[in-house]
């Protein structure tokens, strides 16, 4: 008898865990679908940024992609993910780079592409875990199967943090040179790319050295790939 109520009870929690799974599973594909169209309210790191430490985003707007100058596009994607265009989701060959560099007694490095960053910033955590990593893999292969790769640019720059607070290129873009975001020249937005890395400690307002030196590799990678036209494809 108090076997058969053991396998009962243990059918009871197998299936409350399996409704849970699917149920969890059917919201995010929903989420991620419906954020093909709508303009993201918020994203988690912006939550995190506001709750953490209590402190109020300095600036965010939503800029749609007609109204960023191609140059903003262009730079992110010659400093962050030069493969962009043509991976799915992920640079396999960046990643078992940094794996193995790993093993060879070096830090270990980032080689997360765009897709995966949008993934992160929008609805994960910053911390480094394997269990933060693989929900990261699967809001990665989401976003890839449900967005055309041109919304997941827009998506990055308008979400990516430029600035200590200042989230999107809209709000970067006017607090820094004083302009729309359509009207960035190329030395512009490879400025703002460069302080992407690390957005706390590089600043756009005061470029150092390094970020001087950024800015103008940024902007050698963006003449090499042949401008704007390079992600015509999107």
């Amino acid at each position: 008898m108090r076997t058969a109520r053991r396998r009962g009870a243990l059918h009871r929690l197998w299936s409350f865990v399996w409704k849970l799974v699917f149920s969890l599973v059917a919201l995010t594909m929903l989420v991620t679908l419906a954020l093909r169209w709508v303009a993201p309210p918020t994203s988690a790191f912006m939550i995190q940024h506001h709750l953490g430490k209590g402190r109020a985003l300095i600036a965010r707007h939503w800029v749609p992609w007609e109204q960023i100058s191609p140059d903003a596009a262009l730079a992110v994607v010659a400093a962050e993910d030069q493969k962009f265009p043509a991976h799915r989701g992920f640079d396999v060959k960046s990643i078992r780079k940094a794996v193995e560099e790993h093993v060879d007694g070096e830090p270990l490095r980032g080689a997360s592409t765009i897709s995966q960053q949008v993934a992160k910033n929008l609805f994960l955590w910053p911390a480094q875990s394997f269990a933060r990593k693989g929900i990261e893999a699967y809001f990665t292969l989401l976003i890839e199967l449900m967005w055309p790769k041109q919304r997941i640019l827009e998506v990055y720059l308008n979400i990516a943090e430029f600035g200590p607070g200042i989230y999107g290129v809209g709000a970067a873009s006017e607090l820094y040179f004083g302009k729309s975001p359509a009207e960035l020249w190329p030395a512009d937005a490879a400025l703002l790319a460069a302080v992407l890395p690390n957005p706390k400690r590089l600043s756009a307002a005061r470029p150092s050295e390094y970020v001087r030196a950024r800015q103008a590799w940024i902007l050698g990678q963006m003449r090499l790939l042949g401008g704007p036209a390079y992600l015509e494809v999107l």
